[in-house]
């Protein structure tokens, strides 16, 4: 069984009229087909990389958006959108051609591969970026861009390895969060299942082949369970329609794989879906099913009066039939049903013809403006290449929900805390915010809320909000509305804060500039557009919207070729260098005048138990005795005679390197945290370097120097001071 074996991946224009003609709403096919024409005519004799013709790409991406029931302009924007970027059409041919509508729909959908930025990150994120803008003004675009991703992705074995993987990391970090957030599960779960093909296709093929084996069991398993509810449920309420459906391989990945579990441990990998023709038929139903069959305690969730943030709305219940096996139950309207499978692209099917009015296109409705303030929020990032985490933080899949003390729900990104909360009910709440009650008791501003919880925000008209409180919320918009009351209220603050800070990192870094030095070279620099002044640019520092380890390197860089001979560089020397006795703040047994390195094995500092090897030619290795090179009997090694006593100098007066490993909760600013606080106690690094884990965290190895092994215990206790960092050890 392939998850995708129905999926055609090229379709022709002649297949896009049929799925227009079937659909049964109005489209201006005269429109429709001049915009084919242009783009096959435009594309000429283009080809894909696998030699098919090139037009066959758009059309299918408008197939796409066929099916999900978009306008005809969307239909237009999607057989067009790459004649912009990939002939020699200009945008105005294209908007005095078919109006302004789709012109913008192809100017947001196109990439800005001809502008240069120094890192592929960085285009990436000024890609988005330019996107997300464009989404703000109309939502169709990112569902163009989605069906163009989706499109690409079913064509993508041609493609080099490492394209494919590239490519599918971006669709699990900004795509799939994004179609999840605008509720168009088709469209995410594809690009999920797709991308995960490529990233573990080993995992994938397990899944997929334990599904194969399970499949006329599972049949017959659905079956038996829809013969027993339409039994029930026949002579009450009508019109009873019920499916089987199965959990999207990348869903069962991240519960089994990922969770080291058994496909066996998951009680919703197979489920029935009953669809009726009103909401209290839903709670009809439910009381049928727990009739039949036996529910599993808190397994029960009512998204029909707690919609989730995407707009789903559906009654899940998990039971057991009667040998004991557990399945989901998932009950809702068909109204409910079409804004699961297509979210917000069900807006249009809605202006199209659909039954309109009710619960279903309010609510499409309401998203639609909660998406767009998401992407202001956003676009508030100043450095792009946050906007990729953004999404993934606030548009992803784990939600959390609240009451407050009026009894309203609010849905926020798992982890979110008071601080949160409080600028999703208002700007001003989260200005004024001065602490929080959960369920009437006093919590700190960094409490994780939980599902359930009754969150009260407590405020006094004269606060403001607490710089800290960026590195403590979890949402982006709460991070942006904070840096912009900082931005507009508090800009000598700002200034004067960014310029201390910049000084303390270059003088750290060596770099030695005075004030009209220090204008001309950020002249020099090409900044971002908005910093038209030194001011501009510290006043950005300052608030937190430049963060000086991202761009320190680039900075370093421009520096060195301005100011090369200029440069004051600070190193700790570790090849052998000639010392006299205890110079290295080491003493070696019988030896006066002898060569003393530190191995990087173990990096031994001043209070470490030491001994000393004799080397070929480069003098004696100094070691930690419990370093893993060292035997734990000396006098049955090899060479026992190589092995010398060596103990420290009571007063060592020289820099050591030192390798710490921290695990901290994964956040924005920790690496600037950790180099702040370095700074301060004025600590030379020598490398830093950080990487995701799957848990939420990260792992900072860095590199630095101290004079020994009270010094760097010192060091220790303060980095641990950091907000969110959980644990540091010296490797």
């Amino acid at each position: 069984m392939s998850r995708f074996s129905n999926v055609a991946h090229y379709q022709d224009f002649s297949e896009l009229l049929g799925i227009l003609s079937r659909s049964g709403n109005y489209y201006d096919m005269e429109k429709i087909e001049s915009a084919y024409s242009f783009a096959e005519k435009s594309h000429g004799d283009q080809r894909r990389v696998s030699g098919i013709p090139y037009i066959l790409h758009p059309t299918s991406v408008a197939c796409i958006i066929a099916e999900l029931g978009l306008d005809t302009d969307s239909i237009c924007g999607a057989l067009l959108h790459d004649v912009v970027e990939d002939t020699p059409v200009m945008l105005g041919e294209i908007r005095r051609m078919f109006g302004d509508d789709v012109a913008k729909l192809i100017d947001g959908v196109t990439k800005i591969s001809k502008i240069p930025y120094s890192t592929r990150e960085e285009q990436q994120a000024e890609s988005i970026r330019k996107m997300l803008i464009a989404m703000a003004d109309d939502i169709r675009v990112i569902i163009i861009k989605l069906a163009d991703r989706l499109h690409n992705m079913r064509t993508m074995d041609c493609m080099p390895e490492q394209k494919r993987r590239d490519k599918s990391v971006e669709n699990m970090q900004v795509y799939a969060p994004i179609a999840h957030r605008l509720g168009i599960k088709t469209l995410k779960e594809e690009l999920e299942d797709r991308s995960l093909q490529y990233l573990d296709p080993v995992g994938y093929k397990e899944i997929e082949d334990a599904l194969l084996l399970e499949e006329e069991e599972r049949e017959r398993f659905i079956e038996s369970i829809k013969s027993q509810i339409l039994e029930k449920t026949k002579d009450t309420i009508p019109n009873v329609y019920i499916s089987g459906r199965v959990k999207s391989i990348n869903s069962i990945y991240r519960k089994t794989i990922m969770r080291n579990q058994s496909i066996n441990d998951i009680y919703d990998v197979f489920a029935v879906r009953v669809i009726v023709d009103n909401v209290s038929d839903c709670y009809n139903v439910l009381g049928v099913v727990h009739d039949i069959f036996k529910p599993i305690p808190n397994r029960f969730k009512d998204y029909i009066s707690m919609p989730k943030q995407n707009m789903y709305r559906s009654l899940h219940t998990t039971v057991l039939d009667n040998k004991a096996i557990p399945f989901e139950v998932q009950i809702r309207t068909w109204e409910m049903h079409y804004t699961a499978e297509y979210g917000i692209a069900a807006h249009w099917k809605y202006k199209l013809g659909m039954k309109s009015g009710g619960k279903e296109e309010e609510l499409v409705s309401q998203n639609i403006e909660k998406v767009k303030r998401m992407i202001l929020d956003q676009l508030e990032t100043e450095d792009a290449t946050d906007i990729a985490r953004n999404i993934r933080n606030d548009l992803g899949e784990n939600d959390v929900y609240v009451f407050t003390p009026k009894g309203d729900v609010i849905s926020l990104t798992r982890d979110s805390t008071p601080i949160d909360l409080a600028y999703q009910i208002h700007t001003q709440v989260g200005h004024r915010m001065v602490g929080a009650k959960i369920n009437g008791k006093i919590v700190p501003i960094d409490h994780k809320l939980k599902n359930g919880e009754i969150c009260e925000i407590i405020t006094q008209k004269e606060e403001h909000p607490n710089r800290a409180w960026i590195d403590i919320c979890k949402t982006a918009s709460a991070k942006s509305k904070i840096r912009s009351w900082f931005k507009h209220e508090k800009r000598d603050e700002n200034i004067v804060e960014g310029k201390q800070m910049v000084d303390r990192e270059f003088k750290r870094q060596g770099m030695n500039l005075n004030e009209d030095e220090m204008a001309e070279f950020f002249k020099n620099v090409s900044m971002k557009k908005q910093y038209n002044t030194l001011d501009d640019f510290y006043a950005a520092v300052g608030y937190g919207g430049i963060q000086l380890w991202k761009i320190m390197p680039r900075l370093k860089e421009e520096y060195q070729k301005t100011y090369a001979k200029d440069i004051e560089t600070i190193t700790v020397p570790q090849a052998p260098v000639r010392r006299k006795k205890a110079s290295s703040g080491v003493i070696i047994e019988g030896n006066d005048d002898v060569l003393v390195k530190f191995s990087n094995c173990c990096n031994p500092l001043p209070g470490d138990d030491i001994i000393g090897y004799i080397t070929r030619g480069y003098g004696v290795s100094i070691h930690k005795r419990g370093c893993t090179n060292v035997p734990k009997n000396i006098a049955d090694s090899e060479e026992p005679e190589r092995w010398v006593s060596a103990h420290w100098e009571i007063e060592a007066g020289e820099a050591f390197r030192s390798t710490l490993q921290i695990i901290a909760a994964d956040r924005t600013g920790l690496l600037a945290d950790v180099t702040i606080q370095l700074s301060n106690m004025h600590i030379f690094i020598h490398t830093l370097n950080s990487r995701e884990l799957k848990d939420g965290k990260a792992v900072v190895t860095i590199t630095i120097d101290v004079a020994g092994r009270d010094h760097l215990r010192g060091v220790i206790s303060r980095l641990s001071d950091i907000n969110g960092i959980e644990e540091i050890k010296r490797l």
